[in-house]
């Protein structure tokens, strides 16, 4: 029988007391919190449950920001690009940015920490050639006609950027504008550690202070219509201050520049490959961070209370997969999770007690309310989740927002119930143990390695992108594969790639940090991976995989994958390219193959190609021989269950491990199989909204047919 309490939180408010109450012995929480715009309340303190509390070490502070406002956070920001028409030009700093988010910062030396660049050129300016105009928050230039000129400067985050999002779409009227401050500088350091203490004495019944996150927030600036203007969850654009970057320029030995940060306008986003300077400054942030938030997480631990942190908000500078993460201390982390990839973000995480995932939808009005679907959103949630947690599981579950507006929802509730249920009845039938996995490693190859595991090709998690999504759906997919995945990097090549790995997979567009850019003319890099795919590796590529225009080639290792793009410069060579779909990774496919937004222009080439699907006279899933190895191309792969199975079949093959792959089988797209070996329990999963019929394999021997109702779990004993 299936524990029916445990591994769940639930959010509260003051006015839904009773019904917290009835829905927390409904589903069994044992854990009530609080969340941005909500309060728990006293009535619930006494609760035989955990209480969390959210704990802001950045904001809900206005006097004290007021007080100070040399130490309210700063961004640096990128102005518009202007083309000069004379030989004097004047840029509006705060043009196009809202200047209720942003106020330029004029209480530092801006000759000392601002940039004027001729973009035209790419030269810097030399300070004798411009000056701020403050009264107009304007830098006049001393210019070459028709040169196009930008200035990198620092501005104040006077309205925090997670409080504007949340008061936007909550549409808060009366809620005054959270300020922010830096808790980095000595004396918001020493205010911040003090008021910590006063609140854990004055909070005796708060079991666990979550922290939302620690010190910087991910970069998410606002346009003057209240619009996002610029979104990266992965930005270092608002850690910055003179007081921090002259502790960088004493640590890294040389000056500061605010193109290590704007990077071109780009703003160092996660699909730039980043500078060894950029690389520099995340590792200065997380020594710095870290340390910091250890010693916040020490006074909370010295009331006796557990420290959670929030994997989001201001979350810069915590990397969990960074040298230094572990070294916090902290008892959990929790996130949101928006898909297999997120949930795998957060499951994989180590130096923690225990994880806590956010399932979605979160409790607002956007999606609680006209034509919103709640519960669509929860079922395709959860599938999504469900198969990742099979393979790498959450502790605990949990949900945000106005549980109120959960509670109004006819259905929702018993759609929860069901998702927790079932989350309860995996961790009882793995019982602590891991799922099988296949006898070998595959291996995510980009610029970003082990840093950034399961967060590539992504802007801000999970949310969908049409430039994106063909290449992120590769890893949706293997966050529920019965594989361990390794994230390497280029560096990580060169120095060797370790005999468990079987497939290297390289997803991405050309020139960006996922596909590898110059890494691809680096003649370690290509001849090491040639070797491992001569010698019986696997190499899968995706999109533009090894794509850098060098010596009549665009992909690079067009010879292991047996495909080139077309880039009109070998529209004279003629190519004969004709499809054989028979093939191993297409057995159990049927109809067409979605490629996603696809790669143009890719054509078979070499002669041990085999084309197995094909757009007019181009290619798009190829299969190569390469000495005892094999490549196998993609023009993208989007998740879907049909493209799950293609991938695990074409991960197989190139690995060159067929007969392995029905260790543990079924037949049908939809569906998954998950072996938990030592408790001998199988979960066969539905990940459609249809009823299906599915064969079970096991060592490759029929063992027996299911009938599996929409979206159902069903659990068998592998001694059946």
């Amino acid at each position: 029988m299936t524990k029916q309490t445990g591994r769940l939180t639930l959010p509260t408010d003051a006015d839904i007391v009773e019904e917290t109450i009835r829905l927390k012995n409904l589903l069994g929480a044992d854990a009530l919190r609080d969340c941005d715009g909500t309060e728990m309340p006293d009535a619930l303190l006494n609760e035989p449950v955990k209480k969390y509390a959210t704990y802001y070490t950045t904001r809900k502070d206005n006097a004290w920001a007021e007080q100070n406002p040399e130490e309210i956070q700063q961004e640096y920001l990128i102005s518009n690009r202007v083309t000069a028409r004379s030989e004097k030009l004047c840029i509006r700093l705060m043009e196009g940015f809202h200047t209720q988010q942003l106020k330029v910062n004029t209480l530092d030396d801006p000759k000392r920490w601002w940039e004027v660049i001729d973009r035209t050129t790419g030269e810097v300016v030399s300070v004798d050639d411009w000056e701020f105009k403050k009264e107009l928050e304007e830098v006049e230039i001393k210019t070459i006609p028709y040169h196009e000129y930008t200035v990198s400067f620092l501005a104040f985050l006077i309205w925090d950027p997670v409080h504007m999002y949340n008061f936007i779409t909550n549409d808060w009227k009366d809620t005054p504008h959270q300020l922010t401050y830096d808790v980095r500088q000595p004396k918001t350091q020493k205010y911040v550690k003090e008021k910590l203490k006063r609140w854990c004495e004055e909070n005796p019944q708060i079991d666990v202070v979550r922290f939302t996150t620690f010190f910087h927030q991910f970069t998410l600036t606002f346009d003057d219509k209240k619009r996002e203007k610029f979104v990266e969850w992965f930005g270092y654009s608002a850690s910055v201050s003179p007081y921090i970057l002259e502790k960088f320029e004493k640590w890294a030995g040389y000056k500061f520049r605010p193109e290590f940060i704007v990077d071109q306008g780009y703003h160092n986003s996660m699909f730039r490959v980043p500078s060894r300077e950029f690389k520099d400054f995340i590792e200065f942030q997380q020594q710095e961070v870290c340390a910091l938030a250890k010693e916040l997480v020490d006074i909370v631990h010295s009331y006796g209370k557990e420290a959670m942190m929030f994997l989001g908000d201001h979350w810069i500078g915590t990397e969990p997969y960074g040298k230094y993460f572990a070294e916090i201390g902290l008892d959990a982390v929790v996130g949101s999770v928006g898909s297999g990839v997120t949930l795998r973000m957060i499951s994989d995480i180590k130096g923690v007690k225990y994880t806590e995932g956010r399932l979605l939808p979160y409790f607002f009005p956007d999606v609680f309310g006209e034509g919103g679907d709640p519960i669509g959103e929860a079922k395709d949630n959860w599938m999504k989740a469900r198969r990742a947690i099979l393979r790498s599981p959450l502790d605990r579950i949990g949900y945000g927002g106005y549980l109120k507006l959960a509670s109004e929802w006819p259905g929702f509730i018993e759609e929860i119930q069901s998702v927790v249920g079932e989350f309860r009845q995996i961790h009882e039938n793995m019982n602590g143990t891991k799922s099988y996995v296949a006898p070998f490693k595959v291996a995510v190859l980009n610029c970003w390695g082990g840093l950034r595991k399961w967060m590539s090709n992504q802007v801000h998690h999970a949310i969908w992108h049409r430039e994106t999504y063909s290449a992120e759906g590769v890893l949706e997919c293997l966050s529920g594969m019965p594989f361990d995945v390794e994230f390497i990097s280029f560096d990580d090549v060169k120095k060797g790639i370790p005999k468990d790995i079987r497939v290297i997979i390289n997803v991405g567009d050309a020139y960006t940090s996922f596909s590898g850019a110059e890494n691809w003319i680096d003649e370690a890099v290509v001849t090491t991976l040639r070797q491992f795919v001569d010698e019986g590796g696997g190499f899968i590529g995706v999109g533009e995989p090894t794509a850098y225009q060098h010596q009549g080639r665009f992909f690079q290792l067009a010879d292991v994958l047996g495909v080139d793009r077309e880039m009109g410069f070998s529209l004279s060579t003629d190519k004969y390219n004709e499809k054989n779909p028979q093939h191993f990774i297409l057995e159990d496919i049927e109809g067409d193959i979605d490629f996603g937004e696809g790669t143009t222009r890719i054509y078979a080439q070499g002669d041990h190609y085999q084309i197995l699907a094909m757009d007019g006279e181009y290619s798009q899933l190829v299969v190569n021989q390469y000495g005892k190895g094999h490549g196998v191309y993609f023009a993208g792969l989007p998740y879907s269950p049909q493209n799950c199975r293609i991938l695990l079949r074409a991960i197989y093959y190139a690995a060159g491990m067929e007969q392995e792959m029905k260790r543990y089988y079924v037949t049908n797209v939809d569906t998954e199989v998950t072996v938990f070996q030592k408790t001998q329990k199988i979960a066969v999963i539905n990940n459609s909204g249809k009823e299906c019929q599915t064969d079970l394999y096991i060592n490759g021997d029929f063992i027996v047919r299911l009938t599996l109702e929409p979206g159902e779990m069903r659990w068998l004993n592998e001694t059946m």
